[in-house]
């Protein structure tokens, strides 16, 4: 008997067992430096001449380790046997699968610390942040395992006296999961075993930031019983791998999360029939936001600081549902921005991870750190820079946590994703005028609203168009089966990923009717 889900509970460190535990599991991870890690093809490992060299965010001469780098003709071989491998797999049974995945939690959660630890070296992510990603993927594990098991009963559709009818749904055939670098463990894991557990095969890309993540899950996998060639391990090239295997004719589906540039470029790559598909390929796409706080005149703006700097800087702001605008009804602006300014100078330092007192750690790479110098330029010329405005990539890639005031609801800080520590504030006449800025952007991840009226939070429920919506809190930290996540707009095709229906996107309705 399968207990009922209840998510992953974090790690308290303020416990002093907890806290050396996880400095322990950080030094372990420090002496596994520099390995070599191949690729996973059919359960074969192959290493290759170019490799992918993976650093420490936090300081760029710490080499992670070293990871074989897939070209065209690897990854038309891990197609091909992807694609042996579901005329199979796609006939095992929902409780086999499952199975796997329950063991795979059990493993994970036994080494807790071991995975924890690698995201803090690999993902530069501070120890709450990372112990989160971690308890975020055995969530992802139980729970679709479990939404497995609900929709292998099938559907109860109508009969006649004449006939017996069913309804079911049967796996796609085999997915390219491309995943992101941020949620490196999280999101790579759910992507990833939600089109296994559903009946599919896999060809696994990870983020070329982050891949070593990738191949340890990819061990917990293989120990918890999934065959070979079920999913397949293949970092490369975005352009020379990626492309190739989302314009392959017998690619069923394509996961990717990442970018609104690379997603949109993705979703039109897919829409092409080539020569030898026979179907129109199905895209599970999740892009990012320009998320919204808007704080109410009628609001706590202690609470609404809290949410708002927490929202805005965890992880250095490098999530899809970070704040990175805050919508103020002029009547509380001033001394709201003079409480976020103040929090931000007082708790937000940043630093090195593996240093649990460091609330923000590093940005992934010198490219992520120049776009957001770039735009706290802008920034400078928009807005009035309150506080941060700094960044030093001497040794890593840090950039201060940066509060602008007094943007336009059009300006290019309000507007574009930056992906980094730095949030804008404007103002509003009324709580209406408020919903509007907060809706004039081109995506609709997630958004919060600090407000104590009830007309207003109602209003806010029907009129402010995101897919997550929070009130009376920050508008990040979405828990898999409590919070389904995915967004509107250039936001993505809202799959809502760790709710009832996500498994569903990897899979199709079949109806068979049997005259009686």
């Amino acid at each position: 008997m399968v207990v009922p889900y209840k998510h992953e509970p974090f790690t308290d460190f303020t416990v002093e067992e907890n806290r050396k535990a996880l400095e322990a599991a950080i030094k372990q991870a420090e002496a596994d430096l520099g390995k070599d890690y191949p690729l996973i093809i059919g359960g074969e490992r192959i290493m290759t001449d170019e490799k992918i060299k993976v650093v420490n965010p936090a300081n760029k001469k710490e080499v992670i380790g070293y990871v074989s780098k897939a070209n065209q003709d690897l990854a038309e071989k891990a197609h091909k046997i992807a694609d042996e491998t579901f005329d199979w797999w796609r006939k095992t049974k929902a409780q086999f699968r499952a199975d796997i995945l329950f063991r795979a939690a059990a493993i994970v959660r036994r080494r807790k610390h071991e995975f924890t630890a690698h995201l803090v070296k690999e993902g530069g992510k501070p120890w709450k942040e990372a112990d989160a990603d971690t308890a975020e993927a055995i969530d992802f594990l139980e729970f679709y395992g479990r939404q497995m098991l609900e929709i292998d009963k099938g559907v109860e559709i109508n009969s006649r006296p004449i006939e017996n009818n069913r309804f079911h749904y049967i796996p796609l055939g085999v997915g390219v999961v491309i995943s992101p670098w941020n949620f490196l463990f999280a999101i790579m894991c759910g992507t990833t075993v939600a089109a296994m557990v559903s009946g599919n095969t896999v060809l696994l890309k990870p983020a070329s930031a982050t891949p070593i993540i990738a191949y340890k899950m990819m061990e917990v996998l293989e120990e918890a019983g999934l065959p070979n060639g079920v999913i397949n391990y293949i970092p490369g090239s975005g352009k020379e791998v990626g492309d190739y295997l989302v314009d392959h004719p017998r690619t069923r589906f394509i996961s990717f999360t990442g970018s609104r540039e690379v997603g949109t470029r993705l979703f039109e790559r897919a829409a092409k029939v080539h020569e030898g598909q026979k179907w129109l390929k199905r895209t599970i796409i999740e892009m990012g936001g320009k998320d919204t706080i808007v704080v109410d005149s009628e609001s706590d703006l202690e609470l609404a600081a809290d949410a708002i700097t927490y929202s805005a800087f965890g992880f250095s702001g490098q999530k899809c549902s970070a704040c990175s605008r805050v919508v103020a009804h002029e009547e509380v602006y001033d001394e709201l921005l003079d409480r976020v300014v103040q929090k931000t100078k007082e708790q937000v330092n940043y630093g090195d991870p593996t240093d649990n007192s460091n609330y923000m750690g590093p940005v992934i790479d010198q490219s992520a750190y120049d776009k957001i110098m770039d735009y706290i330029e802008i920034g400078k010329k928009e807005g009035k820079l309150m506080t941060g405005g700094k960044g030093d990539d001497s040794k890593g890639w840090f950039v201060a946590p940066t509060v602008f005031a007094d943007l336009a609801p059009d300006a290019r800080l309000m507007q574009e994703e930056i992906f980094g520590p730095v949030v804008g504030f404007t103002k509003a006449k009324s709580f209406k005028e408020a919903i509007e800025i907060a809706n004039n952007t081109e995506y609709g991840l997630t958004g919060a609203v600090i407000s104590n009226n009830r007309e207003h939070i109602e209003m806010a429920r029907e009129d402010f168009h995101v897919g997550n919506l929070y009130f009376n809190r920050g508008c990040t930290a979405a828990i898999v089966g409590y919070h389904p996540f995915g967004g509107f707009n250039m936001s993505g095709t809202d799959s809502k990923a760790g709710g009832p229906d996500y498994l569903i996107h990897h899979m199709q309705g079949k109806t068979t009717s049997e005259m009686l």
